[in-house]
C-alpha cells in the first residue's frame, strides 16, 4: 500500500498524532485527505484537504461523512480518548468504549463499502495498553485491548474482500493526552513517519516509536501473535 495519490480519511485530525499525520500523508503525495474532527475545522491551506465534521460517535455524521466522501483508499482510526480512573466510576469505562471501540467500528463499518470496493486499509492507531493494561488509566486500556481485539478480527474477516487492516501500538507520543506524565515520549511527527512507513512495507502490527520498537521482534514471534494467524485460518474463503 503506497500512500502517493491515495484517497484517506483520518478521525482525530486536528492535534496531536492525527494532525501530524495530515501533514504526513499530504507530504508522501496523497490526493486527498478529509480530515475529521468534532468542529469540522482545521487549519491546513493545503487544497487537498478537505475537513469534515466527524464525531465518532454519532451516527448521523458518520453517515454524512460518508456521502461526503464518495471514495476511499485508507481509513486511519486515530481519534481517542484517555482518562485517568481506578475503575471505580463505570461511566469513565463506558465514555472509553463508546470512543476508543465503538467510535472506530462504526466509522469502519460505514466505511467498508468504500474500503472494499478499491481493496483499501484500515489503520487502527491504539496503544501498548493494548496488550498490557496502564494501571493509572484502566478504562483506557480496557478501551484499546477491546479495539486490539477488534482490529484482529476485522484483519481476518475482511482478508478474502482484499482489505488490509494495520494496527499501530505505540508507547508514549508527546500529545496534549500525556502532557502530565514525566516520561520520555516521542514526538507526534516521528509516529506518523513511522506508521506510514510500516503500511508501506506491509507490517500488520506497526510499533512506531523507541519504547514500543523494543518488542517489535519479540511480539512477532510470541504466542499470542501465532494464535491470531491460526485462528484466522478458521475464516472460510471468501468465494
Amino acid at each position: 500500500m503506497n500512500i502517493q495519490n491515495k484517497t484517506i480519511l483520518i478521525t482525530g485530525a486536528n492535534r496531536g498524532i492525527g494532525r501530524a499525520l495530515v501533514t504526513e500523508a499530504l507530504r508522501r503525495g496523497a490526493k486527498r485527505v478529509y480530515a475529521g474532527t468534532r468542529s469540522g475545522e482545521l487549519q491546513n491551506a493545503d487544497s487537498r484537504v478537505t475537513p469534515l465534521t466527524l464525531d465518532v460517535t454519532n451516527t448521523a455524521q458518520i453517515q454524512a461523512a460518508v456521502e461526503k466522501v464518495g471514495s476511499l483508499d485508507i481509513l486511519i482510526n486515530n481519534a481517542g480518548l484517555a482518562l485517568y480512573d481506578d475503575l471505580s466510576d463505570r461511566a469513565a469505562l463506558e465514555q472509553s468504549l463508546a470512543i476508543n471501540l465503538y467510535g472506530p467500528y462504526g466509522v469502519t463499518q460505514a466505511f467498508l463499502p468504500l474500503l472494499t470496493g478499491s481493496r483499501g486499509a484500515i489503520i487502527s492507531v491504539l496503544s501498548l495498553s493494548s496488550i498490557a493494561a496502564v494501571p493509572f488509566s484502566p478504562a483506557y486500556s480496557i478501551s484499546k485491548a477491546a479495539a486490539f481485539s477488534l482490529s484482529q478480527s476485522l484483519r481476518a474477516l475482511l482478508a478474502g474482500r482484499g482489505v488490509k487492516v494495520h494496527v499501530v501500538l505505540p508507547g508514549p507520543v508527546d500529545t496534549d493526552m500525556t502532557r502530565d506524565l514525566d516520561i520520555s515520549k516521542a514526538s507526534p511527527e516521528s509516529v506518523a513517519r513511522a506508521i506510514f512507513d510500516g503500511v508501506e512495507k506491509g507490517e500488520e502490527d506497526i510499533f512506531p516509536d523507541p519504547m514500543s520498537a523494543s518488542i517489535a521482534d519479540s511480539w512477532r514471534r510470541c504466542a499470542a501473535k501465532l494464535l491470531e494467524r491460526q485462528f484466522a485460518a478458521f475464516v472460510p474463503e471468501r468465494r
